[in-house]
This record gives structure tokens, C-alpha cells and sequence, in this order.
């Protein structure tokens, strides 16, 4: 198995294309599809927690089934991960960038994967930010 940065990229490479295309579609991909997934997210209070608040928290910033162009743009760096078994803890530097905007926002990220067969899912992500 792939250890530290090049799983990190790997893993987490899908979760980058999904912010950056606004693909709704994808949550069932990326996270686990039930009431365990939990989420803070570095733009609201409390925990999001279960797909459907998933659902409901990334359709506030815009996602859409089947995606949209948009030029909004988020990346990472800093890509670290940690291997417990099944579960792999990645942490990260979170930057995000709005169209027609040289601000760029950034903080740190942890996302919690779980290993499903050959896949990862994730069980949890905490945003935070500088």
C-alpha cells in the first residue's frame, strides 16, 4: 500500500476534482453513505452530520447533480497521511480561491478515509481557518 504524500494525492485527488467541478453526484462516491459521516466545515457552526446534510451543506455553496463550470478554485498542500489499518487520517492545507478575487482563503484540513475494498470513503473532514 501507497504510504504518506502519494496516498494522500491519491485519495484525496477525487475529493479536490468534486469542489472544484460542483459535482452533487459525487457525494456518494466520496463519503459514506449513511448517518455516521460527520463534517465541520470552516464556513458554519456545528457539526454536519449524516448524507443528507451532506447533501443539503454542499448544495448551499452551489453544487449541482452533474456539476458546473465555475471559476472558484480549491486546492491543498502540505499533503501528509497517516495509515491506522483500515483508516487513513490526511492532513492538509486547504486554499480556496473565488473568481474575479486575488483573496485567497486557506486553513488547516483533516480528512478521516475509511478503507472500503480498493476504495476510500470519507467518515469525517474538520476545516478550519487562518
Amino acid at each position: 500500500m501507497a504510504q504518506g504524500r502519494e496516498l494522500a494525492e491519491r485519495i484525496v485527488g477525487d475529493w479536490v476534482k468534486f469542489w472544484n467541478n460542483y459535482n452533487l453526484d459525487l457525494v456518494d462516491k466520496l463519503f459514506l453513505t449513511d448517518a455516521r459521516v460527520s463534517y465541520f466545515s470552516s464556513e458554519k457552526q456545528g457539526v454536519i452530520k449524516g448524507t443528507d446534510a451532506m447533501r443539503r451543506h454542499h448544495e448551499g455553496f452551489g453544487f449541482v447533480k452533474g456539476g458546473k463550470t465555475s471559476g472558484n478554485r480549491l486546492w491543498l498542500d502540505d499533503l501528509d497521511a497517516d495509515v491506522f489499518g483500515p483508516v487513513t487520517v490526511v492532513t492538509a492545507i486547504w486554499h480556496f480561491q473565488r473568481e474575479n478575487s486575488d483573496k485567497i482563503q486557506k486553513g488547516p484540513v483533516t480528512l478521516v478515509f475509511v478503507q472500503d475494498g480498493n476504495s476510500y470513503r470519507i467518515a469525517h473532514g474538520n476545516f478550519a481557518n487562518y
